[in-house]
């Protein structure tokens, strides 16, 4: 007979606690999570090494708003669905205990000529392949954000040397054909990266310029680091439009080395404050999850 009697003294004790605990007018009501999701697709200068999406994840996302990070070096809106990245992208995007889920895709670099394996045409192919990705992310029951790609910091003359101009009017032309919140991450980089000119657009970079890559910029043009020293981080030079690909790996692992594309910690966190700032404005349902 104790054991019954016992359990019942328990229960007895713990019945007004437990009533107090449900009945306290003095305690809030607990409020479901209703949290948020954001997944990063792209290209090295998204990517974590290289890119601003790490900087962005880490700075600029509130505790209910979860960011996952699935851009790849020497990807283009060809080969990141060719190799199966874009099956993964799908398989995150799902809602699952989310109440929203946003994915930012932004690619453009390696979509360019000269990029065997990746390269699309600029008028058929590309737009085509966001397109794809627009509806696809939809039919998941997710939002796409479109970004138009990163500038790369290459100058003439004094001039920044904005040869990604097509494919950011071209990524502009699909968020416009279908209704699609749009990053203008272009934009503001290039206007930002000319304001700072050569010199100071070195900062961004993962290492620091060789002296005579110093110089030539004091003098208004970049130039692609001496043989001498390329050959000592083992790269081999490469022409100015190409310098995406001078320090990168053969899978697109960015090396940490002097380009005039991929980001060191500077250049991600500046970079990603801005996509914080756009997205916030072309996104008004994560403005509160937003940290800037």
């Amino acid at each position: 007979m104790r054991r019954p009697l016992a359990f019942a003294l328990a229960c007895a004790l713990l019945a007004p606690t437990a009533a107090i605990a449900a009945d306290d007018p003095m305690r809030p009501p607990v409020t479901p999570i209703r949290a948020s999701k954001i997944v990063l697709v792209g290209d090295s200068t998204t990517a974590v090494q290289g890119g601003w999406g790490g900087a962005f994840c880490d700075r600029h996302v509130a505790s209910f708003l979860a960011c996952t990070n699935l851009a790849r070096g020497g990807r283009s809106t060809y080969n990141y669905r060719a190799e199966g990245s874009w099956d993964i992208a799908l398989h995150e995007m799902r809602a699952g205990p989310y109440q929203a889920v946003y994915v930012l895709v932004q690619f453009g670099h390696n979509d360019q000529p000269g990029k065997p394996g990746r390269s699309t045409d600029l008028e058929t192919e590309y737009p085509e392949n966001l397109r794809r990705y627009v509806a696809e992310i939809r039919a998941a029951g997710a939002t796409p954000v479109l970004l138009t790609p990163l500038t790369r910091r290459q100058f003439e003359n004094g001039r920044l040397l904005d040869d990604l101009a097509p494919w950011a009017d071209a990524t502009r032309a699909v968020a416009r054909e279908l209704d699609v919140p749009l990053v203008d991450l272009h934009a503001r980089s290039r206007d930002l990266v000319q304001g700072m000119g050569p010199v100071l657009a070195m900062r961004a970079a993962q290492r620091p310029p060789a002296p005579e890559q110093v110089a030539a910029a004091q003098a208004g043009t970049t130039i692609d680091a001496p043989k001498a020293a390329a050959a000592a981080a083992g790269t081999a030079p490469s022409p100015a439009s190409r310098q995406d690909n001078a320090a990168a790996e053969p899978m697109g692992q960015a090396k940490l080395a002097f380009d005039y594309t991929h980001l060191g910690p500077e250049g991600a966190a500046l970079f990603a404050s801005i996509v914080a700032n756009e997205l916030a404005q072309a996104a008004p349902p994560l403005r509160p999850l937003l940290l800037p």
